[in-house]
């Protein structure tokens, strides 16, 4: 039996990895803990095998900068050592696309990590720092995903599903995205701890997402007929080059199909099946 410990205890993706869990015929036994007050540095690491590092602050107003580097960075940091102090086989830390610093774009294997947000620095320094921290005894796993969607899923993808589910049209635009499904990440999470996996991951579904698609398909799930308009595409073009919200629901950033483990090893549901359990259709 492995025993996993979650560190984020209200995280969307930690419970919904349990969630996953719980329904696999696998022998884990699962904890969670909040990393919110200085009392889980009381908590006994000894008993598990791996823990599954997710709790951070992302994008939040009226933060200080060096609140990020405190939570994203040293506090990671202190717990990955904690881990390897108390005997912990595998460090799984979560970090994020935005270390490479790209709007638009395709990462490989080649892409340099130039990350441009506070949040994605601090994601940075703290893989640098954990990775010192791997040896044959205590191995580490950095796993950087695209946008993350699913039930109850908050961020961009709720945006546009609210959107969707007003709007009767929408722009036609051929861009292409990586995305995530959140089972399609549990389940490549079990991947890593079954086989007890180091390095550095970009798990992502197997099929790039073109907004103007995925905006009809979740129309299309809640019953509701999105027309595609042509002839927008040029415009969208250049206000892609100067404002940041439409690069980021209408420009390509994609990693590259062969940087990572086959989809194909984890992904549960295609992507059409994925925006219908996503909107509670299933």
């Amino acid at each position: 039996m492995k025993r996993i410990l979650i560190t984020g205890k209200n995280s969307y993706i930690g419970k919904s990895f349990e969630k996953w869990a719980s329904q696999l015929n696998k022998v884990y036994q699962i904890d969670s803990i909040s990393l919110r007050d200085g009392k889980w540095r009381e908590y006994d690491f000894t008993p598990y095998n791996v823990v599954i590092h997710v709790a951070a602050i992302v994008h939040k107003k009226n933060v200080r900068e060096q609140l990020y580097y405190e939570i994203n960075r040293d506090l990671a940091y202190e717990v990955a050592n904690t881990a390897k102090k108390a005997g912990v086989e595998q460090f799984i830390f979560f970090s994020t696309m935005s270390v490479f610093g790209l709007d638009s774009g395709v990462i490989d294997s080649k892409t340099k990590l130039e990350p441009k947000t506070v949040y994605g620095k601090s994601k940075l320094e703290a893989e640098k720092e954990i990775i010192k921290l791997k040896d044959r005894q205590f191995l580490v796993a950095v796993v950087r995903p695209p946008m993350i969607y699913g039930p109850k899923a908050v961020g961009n993808y709720a945006k546009l599903s609210k959107l969707a589910k007003k709007t009767p049209i929408f722009p036609k635009v051929n861009n292409q995205r990586s995305m995530l499904y959140i089972d399609n990440l549990s389940n490549f999470l079990t991947i890593l701890i079954d086989n007890d996996l180091e390095g550095k991951f970009h798990p992502q579904n197997s099929e790039y997402v073109n907004t103007s698609d995925l905006v009809k398909k979740i129309g299309k799930a809640n019953n509701k007929n999105v027309v595609l308009l042509k002839g927008f595409a040029k415009i969208i073009y250049q206000l892609t080059k100067t404002m940041k919200i439409f690069q980021k629901v209408f420009g390509n950033l994609v990693y590259k199909s062969d940087y990572y483990l086959k989809a194909s090893d984890y992904e549960v549901y295609d992507f059409e099946e994925t925006i219908k359990i996503s909107e509670g259709r299933v």
